[in-house]
């Protein structure tokens, strides 16, 4: 308690301090207003405050944060997201009661005094000294603009916003001298409205328009009587004063107001006894932000056009600056996500794959010629929860995919076959493919060195009567491993390694795809569906590769102006010749017609794709194509942990999952409807001559090549023996060492995919 003397006073030392506090104060005003060139103010402890001279001329006022939101291709919102949940709006789009409401209750005085109200000053010092406590304030909504300019440039950093809110005479000092400033450049109109969209009301809400839809659903210039006054009682203690978690509290502080509104005028007794017996009517709108938020299972595209705005140097040249920008928000982002195309691929996974199921789906689907992604999405929702992800098993880690992306059995073979053809391999290029046969001796690579089969490793075809003599175009179709070991040993690893990086195809971790046979040839190499579908998509559009891209336009709203921010673009480039693309598209629409993937085949337009999974079924593909849409379908094990045999996907019991029959038919659903309505363009396929006897034999699905060994008989024959992505080992089964993510890639491991 308080010293007091026996009459009730404050004792002398009290005075004598308190007296400092309104010479101090009245100082700082009287050298604001009158002579603000006074010079030094002599305040208290030497460096504790600037003079008031030195301070900074002009107040730095950034721009408000405000909320992003995320457009489709066609203008329809995906979500929206920020830090600070905001919508700047003019005055004329505020209520006249909530401008009188803020006004009456937080600056009775706003239109008659300066940027200090001196007589509010000396009224509040005067009752704080009788109260010997803090039991009234003397800011005007001047200095409070101020000071809320001071926490917004503070932003979510602990550290300045308390320095921002501290109560020391220095800040204050500061304070004084910006409202001064404010006043004489902004006038009073311009304060009170940057006041109320800057001022936060609570439940996450900055500025009148966010408060207004968040408690009544409502925009700020339709707010009522009763309404506004609630709001404008809610900013001097959001927590105190929260109509949500405190209706009684909440109704006694909007009284007060309309009591305030009633004796200053703005209102009669009449209408304040009236509003004053309105229940709050409060209809709240929950806060929606964030990706979690995302239509039609957008949710994964939705972060991953985040984290391309946060890395993309185009947003900012450093990560921070490029976060400051993200954070202010404002941004009206124009994607080019097609919703047709999304909720054809939604609708698909639902159908085919349970989120409950112990292994996922992801599909994603990419325009040829543009790059542009229209489609992403995967079985398992976006979240934190059961049964839910945050992590986009359609990219790369780099992206919020998994570590490494996922092994891709045969749908590598084609890179393979464009490789030979442009080397000037013949279209009906003939190897003795046995069933079963070693690794070659050697393989050239890029560096000169050639590849050693020091181990005499061998591999094997899906089926004993898998035995050549074959051709390009039946052992594509029937996905024949010993034939394209053949083939990589024919043209040597450095063709492929040119192909793969003129494709954009990396590992999920964004390193290349290193140069040994299982990588080369059998997909054991771990790579993100958004890789495939857009490496794919070059073959449909005769060659030309494109970067995927999925920002279409950025328009920035700040200061009341808007302008519109440079985006990513999709650099296209050749990477094989027209010839080459056209020879793939027929081999690959063989593949559909009579191979392996015969289940995925579009009806009614051509189409092109291949089958593959990995080592003990851990992955299962589908990379397909139209001339004008291209898509890729991984189904697996996340961890790499679960083989796919005797088990139920999407309520479907499968002995053994192939390429063809369960990712093949989600592209296939995928495709038919994202493609419903639209042109059905042909390829320009090539006459290929048939150099192979006619064969009877056929089997289940033969992009299932097995390596002949599943306990990690491919990670010998890697380099190294690398066994997940990044750290030497001597190979053997790494699928107890995951980390905290996905394993996903093997570069070569038994785990990775020794299978077509």
């Amino acid at each position: 308690m308080p010293n007091k003397r026996s009459g009730g006073g404050l004792s002398a030392t009290q005075q004598a301090a308190k007296f400092l506090g309104v010479s101090v104060l009245s100082g700082a005003v009287l050298a604001g207003i009158a002579l603000p060139a006074f010079g030094a103010l002599g305040l208290a402890a030497k460096g504790s405050v600037e003079s008031f001279d030195e301070l900074p001329a002009n107040l730095k006022t950034p721009p408000l944060s405000q909320r992003t939101t995320i457009l489709d291709a066609k203008g329809s919102q995906i979500a929206t997201v920020y830090s600070r949940d905001r919508t700047v709006v003019d005055l004329k789009d505020i209520s006249p009661y909530m401008q009188k409401a803020i006004v009456a209750i937080e600056d009775s005085r706003f239109y008659q005094h300066g940027a200090i109200d001196l007589k509010g000053v000396l009224r509040a010092l005067n009752k704080n000294v009788q109260s010997s406590g803090v039991a009234e304030g003397a800011s005007t909504l001047t200095q409070q603009y101020v000071k809320n300019v001071f926490i917004e440039e503070a932003g979510d950093d602990p550290t300045k916003v308390a320095q921002a809110t501290q109560q020391t005479i220095g800040r204050k000092i500061k304070e004084l001298k910006y409202a001064i400033q404010v006043e004489e450049e902004l006038g009073k109109k311009k304060i009170l409205e940057n006041y109320l969209n800057i001022t936060f009301f609570g439940e996450q809400a900055y500025g009148v328009e966010a408060a207004s839809q968040r408690y009544f659903s409502t925009h700020a210039k339709d707010l009522t009587l009763p309404q506004a006054a609630l709001l404008a009682g809610i900013v001097q203690s959001p927590s105190r004063y929260d109509p949500v978690n405190d209706e009684t509290e909440a109704t006694k502080r909007r009284n007060t107001v309309l009591q305030r509104m009633a004796e200053v005028g703005d209102i009669s007794e009449a209408e304040a006894a009236k509003a004053q017996k309105a229940p709050l009517g409060l209809k709240v709108t929950q806060p929606k932000n964030g990706c979690i938020t995302a239509v039609r299972g957008a949710s994964f595209f939705c972060k991953y056009v985040e984290r391309v705005f946060l890395s993309d140097p185009v947003f900012g040249k450093t990560k921070e600056a490029r976060a400051k920008l993200w954070n202010q928000g404002g941004l009206t982002i124009r994607t080019t996500l097609d919703p047709q195309a999304q909720k054809s691929v939604q609708d698909s996974l639902k159908d085919h794959v349970y989120k409950s199921d112990k292994v996922a789906a992801a599909a994603t689907l990419v325009e040829p010629g543009t790059g542009k992604i229209l489609g992403m999405g995967q079985s398992k929702p976006y979240g934190y929860g059961k049964n839910e992800t945050e992590y986009n098993y359609s990219v790369n880690a780099s992206m919020g995919g998994s570590n490494f992306g996922f092994p891709t059995g045969s749908t590598f073979k084609p890179f393979v076959a464009a490789a030979a053809i442009e080397e000037g391999r013949p279209a009906n290029q003939t190897y003795a493919a046995p069933y079963e046969m070693q690794y070659p001796a050697t393989v050239q690579t890029c560096s000169g060195k050639p590849w050693q089969n020091d181990g005499n490793y061998k591999l094997e075809n899906e089926s004993e009567s898998e035995k050549g003599p074959y051709d390009l175009q039946t052992a594509m179709a029937k996905s024949v491993n010993t034939y394209f070991v053949q083939m990589l040993e024919d043209i040597g690893m450095c063709p492929v390694v040119k192909m793969t990086d003129s494709l954009g195809v990396v590992q999920g971790n964004g390193d290349k795809v290193p140069e040994v046979p299982s990588s080369m040839t059998l997909g054991s190499t771990g790579l993100s569906p958004l890789t495939m579908a857009s490496a794919y998509a070059a073959f449909a559009s005769r060659g030309m590769y494109c970067t995927p891209v999925a920002i279409e336009s950025i328009t920035q709203t700040a200061n009341g102006k808007k302008k519109s921010l440079e985006v990513p673009k999709s650099t296209c480039s050749r990477a094989m010749s027209e010839k080459t693309a056209d020879t793939i598209n027929t081999l690959l629409s063989g593949v559909i017609d009579s191979g392996t993937g015969q289940q995925a085949g579009l009806s009614g337009r051509a189409n092109a794709g291949k089958t593959g999974t990995t080592d003990s079924r851990k992955n299962a593909w589908f990379v397909g194509y139209t001339p004008n849409l291209s898509g890729a379908v991984w189904v697996g094990s996340a961890t790499q942990k679960v083989q796919m045999t005797n088990i139920y996907i999407g309520g479907v019991y499968h002995s053994q999952v192939y390429g063809g029959d369960t990712p093949g038919p989600i592209w296939r659903d995928a495709m038919n409807g994202a493609l419903e309505g639209k042109d059905a363009p042909n390829f320009n396929l090539v006459y290929i001559p048939s150099s192979n006897k006619d064969r009877d034999d056929d089997n289940d699905d033969g992009d299932d090549n097995n390596n002949g060994n599943d306990d990690g008989f491919i990670g010998g024959l890697t380099d190294g023996g690398t066994s997940d992505g990044g750290s030497s080992s001597t190979g053997g089964d790494t699928s107890t060492n995951f980390g905290n993510l996905f394993q996903g890639n093997s570069n070569g491991n038994g785990n990775g995919g020794g299978r077509g």
